[in-house]
């Protein structure tokens, strides 16, 4: 297997909402954005994925987010600002190409602080059922 990472930095401040309806006081951080992807082989070019493509993408989806508040963002579409709804959104936004696969995001919002999401791995074919 192999795996490369980008990391990128945006600011934004986000309240998150709790279950009793409170919402925490507006806040933001500087969040580091961290996304993996992994291939079992390389491509032609002796790539998982080329670093700039990766960059591009991840910027492109950041771009919107910097100097924004979460709350407000279209990528969270409403969702809780959680950091743990901010890497998911993230990690269902980016696109990576096949035969490469998303491995992780991990987002650190304070030092000491990371949250990470890892997509569930496709399901594998059951060739018994084919058989019966």
């Amino acid at each position: 297997m192999f795996e490369i990472s980008v990391t990128r930095t945006f600011c934004a401040s986000h309240q998150v909402r709790f279950a009793d309806g409170t919402l925490e006081p507006m806040h933001g951080h500087n969040w580091t954005v961290t996304v993996s992807a992994g291939a079992e082989e390389l491509d032609a070019d002796g790539f998982v994925i080329d670093f700039h493509q990766l960059e591009l993408r991840l910027d492109a989806i950041l771009k919107p987010l910097n100097n924004a508040h979460l709350n407000d963002a279209k990528l969270l579409a409403g969702r809780n600002p959680s950091a743990e709804i901010v890497c998911q959104a993230i990690g269902q936004a980016i696109q990576i190409d096949p035969p490469a696969r998303l491995l992780f995001v991990s987002i650190t919002e304070a030092p000491g602080c990371v949250a990470t999401y890892r997509p569930s791995p496709a399901p594998q074919p059951n060739f018994a059922d084919l058989n019966g």
